[in-house]
């Protein structure tokens, strides 16, 4: 018996008939960022150790892919060893995700490019997870970063532009929830967490959908019972507002605020900036509903300002998310550069894609007999050829009927079945519709 043979886990390949409906989802996606001014760049797919391991990847740096450099010896495997730490041995890594080559590429780019850059990036990327369902070890990213403008304008760009990508794909009953990192600090500043406490806190509430109210109080209460009770007063508070959805507006972000903490002034700038991005976003005809959602956290550590993510009914998880970054750039820059941005889950949204408003023009299935000379079979197809159409020559087989339903089944539209007598005519082939 054969072995199977199949790709790495958490990797996979992708048959014609699956790959052909990812590049028209990415081609969407594509047409709909370049319409709102979005310039495409591209990144190698490896960066530099050092860089991938500087602490602005957040947990995903323990994730990476290394590669091990060239010409090692023996001292030098000894000395990792004896370090206990395999990136000794490592020059190299694949990327974990786009937002840190992109900051190399602003930085390295800076003197060619416009002050403010509007940049999109799409591509593979790499993490060693553990795999499973929705979760991979390669897959697509789909990103959209707005580099050097400060204000609500970036955050109202990217909130537009990416609910156009997603409502041109079908898939408008997306929500968009938004929050403030300013507003998540004021309010672990209000409960009583000291400064030291606060990073372990967020990721204790960034749990809140996987261990619920209780999970998260018990954690937090380890290392503050105090600051932990108030954080569980909030949390009911806010549960009721949350499921029936709290709107993004000054007003009633600050109502939905416990009483001492919309006092902060912290608090008090970030809602009135997430107002003012949400008036924008209406004003830029914004093609999905924005929500307020307090709890929101968003793992990565780099986040300054405005967060948000994106939650899709059929989807258990977020099929998309981003915000403010401003202080990853200058650390490569050695000067700030505000920075925002916003990534599509590719994997996740591209089986959520049912139709596509014309995918692809015709395509047909030339059958041709068996003994037609290979010249008049090429004169055939190249007289087929047209814009918007493509063309497969096949050799007749015995039986037809499987032969079609497979190409239908790869979205042939198609088939011309060709006549002796209408080698020397190309002009008379008919085409008929298949299925």
């Amino acid at each position: 018996m054969a072995t199977q043979i199949n790709p790495p886990r958490g990797m996979r390949d992708f048959v014609p008939a699956d790959k052909r409906r990812r590049e028209r989802v990415l081609a969407k996606i594509r047409e709909s960022y370049a319409a709102h001014g979005f310039d495409e760049i591209e990144t190698p797919v490896v960066e530099d150790s050092d860089r991938l391991h500087s602490g602005m990847g957040g947990d995903n740096e323990k994730l990476s892919f290394a590669i091990m450099r060239r010409g090692i010896d023996q001292d030098a495997l000894r000395d990792a060893a004896e370090q206990a730490d395999p990136l000794a041995l490592s020059d190299l890594g694949l990327r974990f995700d786009l937002t840190v080559p992109l900051a190399r590429f602003m930085a390295t780019h800076r003197g060619t490019l416009p002050s403010v850059f509007r940049s999109l990036h799409i591509g593979p990327v790499w993490r060693a997870e553990r795999p499973q369902k929705g979760r991979y070890r390669q897959f697509v990213q789909c990103d959209i970063d707005i580099l050097g403008e400060p204000g609500a304008l970036a955050e109202a760009e990217l909130l537009v532009a990416g609910s156009a990508a997603l409502a041109g794909l079908g898939l408008d009953s997306c929500t968009i929830r938004v929050n403030d990192r300013r507003l998540l600090n004021a309010l672990l500043d209000w409960c009583g967490f000291a400064a030291e406490q606060q990073p372990q806190a967020l990721i204790s509430i960034d749990k809140l959908d996987k261990i619920g109210t209780k999970g998260v109080v018990a954690e937090l209460a380890v290392s503050d019972p105090q600051a932990a009770e108030r954080i569980h007063q909030a949390l009911n508070n806010w549960a009721e507002g949350i499921k029936a959805g709290i709107p993004l507006t000054t007003e009633s972000i600050l109502a939905s605020l416990p009483e001492g903490l919309r006092e902060s002034a912290e608090a008090l700038e970030a809602a009135e900036s997430l107002g003012e991005v949400a008036d924008a976003v209406a004003a830029g005809g914004g093609a999905l509903p924005l929500v307020f959602d307090p709890t929101l956290v968003r793992g990565m550590g780099y986040y300054t300002g405005t967060i948000f993510e994106v939650a899709h009914p059929e989807s258990g998880s977020s099929v998309g998310g981003g915000g403010r970054y401003d202080g990853m750039i200058g650390r490569f820059l050695g000067q700030d550069v505000p920075a925002c941005g916003f990534s599509i889950g590719f994997e996740r949204i591209v089986d959520l894609v049912s139709e596509l408003p014309g995918d692809e023009g015709e395509a047909v299935i030339v059958l041709v007999d068996k003994k037609l000379p290979v010249a008049d079979t090429m004169r055939i197809k190249q007289a087929l050829l047209a814009p918007h159409r493509r063309v497969r020559v096949e050799r007749r087989p015995k039986n037809v009927r499987n032969l079609l339903d497979r190409a239908a089944a790869e979205g042939f539209t198609h088939v011309a079945q060709i006549r002796e007598e209408q080698v020397a005519d190309p002009a008379s082939i008919t085409l008929e519709p298949l299925g």
